[in-house]
């Protein structure tokens, strides 16, 4: 899971007896993070998320259509999507990884002058951090570009990629450096304004990104469906049921995009509300079982994203594993060679009877 807890947690030194953020509430949250129960959920949900991850990254086989799309190319949707899984994969991974350790050293946690569980646990907290700021840079991106097909204009794949890689880690680096720098002792014998001082900023950057896409994903998507239906009205010159039902398979295409992000990610906004309000009466049972919550949904969004951004319809593709081998390559275009090509991966979903009315240049 992507928290800053776990690396404020990492530089936690029990000798700090005059800290003023040493209490027994806090103590009792952070020795949770060894118990086996947490890990083994940890363990389970980043190996959905792997799965998931992989699933969406192996190549399609698209069945062929007979219409033609609006602009550009098959692979533009499905860039986004590939790196979105891949940066999802690698999170999970780190998550997966880290709770084997975990489960098997069961002292992770950094003690008085653990010098080395201190730099592990850093070092895998900042690789879980990284990757999922990767992924949601990723997820607005997606939005951002369904917002461009749909208005004709070119895609900004490498203005994508730049966001993706360097934003993370920009921020990673500015979090994870005041809380580490100079020392490892981030909370120990600190008053509270330089307590405060190390570890805010790394919930800042941590949540900050989460809250705008939260808000920006759901306001883009709106305005493509307003998009679509202009695009509707255009080609068609009229507004019957077929077309509302397209619409509506859009919208709730979008939605499950969104719902999907709010089930992972809200908890990790309420953890921090409570963390940053109630800290010194600490609701010990509360803030746990949020962190369990944290625990499953926050791998699992790579298994979600391979559901919610598939193609629903039955028998629109087929996954191509490495051994496989194309029996009749005849029927099945491939979304690298067709030369019919699809550039609104989302709307490709919906039944080829109603493709015309939203299709047509």
């Amino acid at each position: 899971m992507a928290d800053p807890t776990i690396q404020t947690f990492c530089c936690y030194n029990t000798n700090g007896n005059n800290s003023p953020w040493k209490t027994e509430n806090t103590l009792l949250v952070a020795t949770e993070f060894n118990s086996a129960t947490y890990n083994a959920i940890c363990l389970f949900s980043s190996t959905l998320g792997i799965l998931g991850a992989i699933y969406q990254i192996l190549p399609r086989r698209e069945f062929s259509r007979h219409h033609r799309w609006i602009s550009f190319s098959a692979e533009r949707g499905r860039k986004i999507i590939l790196w979105l899984a891949v940066t999802d994969l690698l999170a999970s991974l780190g998550v997966l990884i880290r709770a084997c350790l975990w489960l098997n050293f069961k002292d992770i946690m950094p003690a008085i002058d653990g010098s080395h569980s201190v730099i592990f646990c850093a070092l895998s907290s900042a690789w879980i951090q990284y990757f999922y700021t990767s992924t949601w840079v990723w997820t607005l991106c997606y939005a951002i570009d369904m917002r461009l097909i749909l208005n004709e204009k070119a895609e900004r794949i490498k203005l994508y990629h730049t966001a993706a890689w360097i934003i993370p880690a920009v921020l990673t680096a500015i979090g994870l450096s005041l809380l580490y720098y100079p020392d490892a002792n981030c909370r120990a014998s600190l008053s509270k304004k330089e307590a405060m001082l190390r570890i805010l900023p790394n919930y800042i950057v941590t949540y900050i990104p989460i809250a705008i896409i939260m808000i920006a994903s759901p306001c883009l998507y709106l305005f493509s469906c307003k998009d679509m239906e202009k695009i509707i009205m255009c080609s068609s010159g009229q507004f019957t049921r077929s077309e509302r039902e397209v619409i509506g398979a859009i919208r709730i295409k979008f939605a499950v995009i969104n719902i999907v992000f709010y089930v992972c990610w809200f908890p990790n906004l309420l953890n921090a509300f409570l963390l940053w309000t109630l800290w010194f009466q600490l609701p010990v049972t509360l803030v746990i079982v949020t962190w369990y919550i944290m625990a499953f949904t926050n791998p699992l969004q790579a298994f979600f994203n391979c559901l919610v951004y598939r193609r629903w319809n039955t028998g629109s593709e087929e996954v191509v594993l490495p051994w496989g081998r194309s029996k009749s390559s005849g029927i099945y275009n491939t979304t690298r060679t067709t030369d019919s090509q699809e550039d609104l991966p989302l709307l490709h979903n919906f039944q080829r009877n109603n493709s015309h009315l939203y299709v047509r240049s």
